[in-house]
């Protein structure tokens, strides 16, 4: 049994990167929402010691002093690039697990183990070539020592990209492993990470020999797994399609205080609208929605407040219409007037298949059957133009809003609106 793991170099930047060529080799990173902190950085920030999530106005004398380009997040230019690199990673194996917005798991069983580093490096140069992202890629008989794999080939130049375990020596292999910090290994937080080390399990090889059973009766089944894997024992099957969620959020920090019932009811509007769009992707109902509102923690010179409020549905849907009925009542019930608010969000909870879902006996069939229509219409047509093409008009027009996130580096969606597409000058 093979198994691959795929994962891009520094997937935001490199993002970015595909379109401004000008930013290879420079300092980049990606801000959070409202610009905030870090959350990609490019290898040259890596190598000036800048760690994730620092704040960004933190590094402001150093940005000056080395140059670091700072560009605003565009999840939307992200999560099209992530469906393209899946897309033609998915050419190698017919079964696939997309782990994350930017790696994926690839079962290469039936392929002969002289075929693996290969098939390695032909994805890896297929992604660069289509795509122009950078990935790397590991390969070996379970999933945790696939990671690790992965981990030595990104990290350790004369891997160049590619690294297949068992086609390492058992010298290397053991070698690697006692350099490899604990923290290295697939599922070994911070918190896991210290306990291990307080019990003299600093390195990854110190973890695969220790006794798996005792390993168990310590903390639980879930340790035993790693550790077998490990030892090339496969324990955590592959998932290609993941369970749908059972909680969908959609929250943003304002970019500016935000005081009026009117901006908040038009804030939660929008992110109703884009939570239950991610609920009907899935295929889902839900039966409640939560509203939340609160003020920044971080003035305390200002008053504080945290409302929330759940609404119950009287039978579960995914009509959006619906839930922008729910979040007007929560709204109007948690809102509080003389509070500068700095934060809302909306959760959909109580999620189940829609195929599962009983008939409404109460609504006419017909009436039914045109509520179906007008959402798939909707549905597609947003998925045509783009998200927001088509939305309830309590949910704001395009144009700026004055309580939306900061991002003032952004780049265009290259891949995502015709007019943003990036145009090729000869000569």
């Amino acid at each position: 049994m093979a198994i691959a793991l795929i994962d891009a170099n520094n997937f935001y930047v490199s993002c970015e990167r595909v379109f401004r060529p000008s930013l290879e080799g420079r300092p980049v990173v990606v801000l959070s929402n409202n610009d905030g902190c870090v959350v990609a950085r490019s290898a040259e920030v890596k190598a000036l010691g800048v760690a994730m999530g620092t704040p960004w106005f933190q590094l402001q004398k150093l940005a000056k002093q080395e140059g670091i380009i700072a560009l605003s997040s565009n999840y939307t230019l992200y999560a099209d690039m992530s469906n393209r690199m899946m897309a033609v990673l998915s050419s190698f194996s017919p079964v696939q697990e997309v782990y994350s917005i930017d790696e994926c798991f690839l079962d290469l069983q039936g392929f002969a183990q002289v075929q693996l580093h290969s098939i390695g490096q032909a994805a890896r140069a297929r992604v660069r070539q289509w795509l122009g992202l950078p990935v790397g890629v590991g390969i070996a008989a379970t999933k945790t020592l696939a990671k690790l794999a992965n981990h030595v080939a990104k990290k350790r130049p004369e891997y160049a990209g590619v690294c297949v375990w068992d086609d390492l020596p058992t010298l290397d292999q053991q070698r690697l492993l006692q350099q490899l910090p604990v923290s290295e290994v697939w599922g070994v937080g911070r918190q896991l990470s210290t306990k291990l080390q307080a019990m003299g399990i600093r390195t990854v090889w110190d973890l695969q020999r220790a006794d798996p059973a005792r390993m168990r009766k310590r903390f639980s089944i879930l340790m035993e797994r790693m550790i077998r894997e490990l030892r090339g024992e496969p324990c955590i099957a592959m998932v290609e399609i993941p369970p749908p969620r059972q909680e969908i959020q959609s929250s943003r920090s304002f970019g500016r205080p935000v005081v009026s019932a009117e901006e908040l009811c038009e804030a939660v509007s929008l992110y109703t609208v884009r939570a239950v769009d991610k609920l009907r992707r899935q295929g889902s109902v839900a039966s409640a929605l939560r509203v939340f509102m609160h003020t920044s923690p971080f003035q305390t010179h200002l008053p504080q407040y945290y409302g929330t409020k759940t609404i119950t549905l009287g039978h579960p849907s995914q009509d959006t219409r619906v839930f922008l009925q729910a979040a007007r009542i929560a709204l109007s019930d948690v809102y509080r007037p003389g509070f500068t608010y700095a934060k809302a969000g909306v959760h959909l909870l109580e999620i189940a298949s829609a195929n599962a879902r009983q008939a409404d006996f109460f609504a006419p069939a017909e009436e039914q059957a045109r509520d179906h229509r007008l959402l798939e219409t909707l549905d597609r047509v947003n998925a045509r133009f783009g998200s927001g093409t088509l939305q309830p008009g309590v949910a704001g027009l395009q144009a700026p809003r004055g309580w939306a996130m900061k991002r003032g580096n952004k780049s265009p969606a290259y891949t995502t609106r015709w007019e943003d597409l990036a145009t090729a000058k000869l000569g």
